[in-house]
């Protein structure tokens, strides 16, 4: 699995974005050269607690912007999968990022299932030079923190020391 210090691998993927009618679009890494990006993989789609993490990005898409992160979703489903799911379930009509197809991008960065091929509950924070500051899986039954996430970006984007449970706005360690 990559992790800290890696490049995050070049790519391109199709993708849903929303759920009208031009909803299908393609993605690649090249779109956000020189941004913060959390790229955010999950299980598969119709499944039960997936929709409930895509669901808060979305919400807390604004709190992604103000720190200048894009947010990328995805799993190794396809994106007419992502579009059917994402017009079936009422929570996922108005998502505001892409979803990706990372049937390519899920195995490059390590993060399949070994038995059953599809992606683990991972996270990645890349920076805007495209390297990996943070990762993150979880069991798949378990959702993530976007709070986390949040103060995560808050404490890489600080360049600073931050102590355990710091938070953007507390003090940070001087050495």
């Amino acid at each position: 699995m990559l992790t800290v210090g890696d490049k995050f691998p070049a790519f391109t993927a199709k993708a849903s974005f929303n759920s009208g009618p031009e909803a299908l679009v393609t993605v690649s890494d090249e779109q956000y050269e020189g941004k913060w990006v959390v790229y955010f993989f999950y299980p598969k789609d119709f499944t039960f607690v997936c929709p409930t993490e895509l669901v808060e990005f979305s919400r807390r898409l604004p709190d992604f912007k103000d720190r200048d992160c894009e947010v990328v979703g995805g799993s190794t489903d396809n994106e007419f999968s992502h579009l059917a799911w994402s017009r079936d379930h009422d929570d996922l009509h108005n998502l505001n990022y892409p979803l990706i197809a990372a049937q390519k991008l899920a195995p490059a960065l390590g993060i399949c299932d070994p038995v059953e091929g599809y992606a683990n509950r991972a996270t990645f924070l890349v920076d805007p030079n495209g390297v990996i500051q943070w990762v993150a899986v979880y069991n798949g039954n378990v959702g993530r923190s976007v709070d986390e996430i949040l103060r995560v970006l808050d404490a890489v984007q600080s360049d600073e020391l931050c102590p355990c449970n710091w938070k953007k706005g507390e003090a940070t360690i001087q050495a």
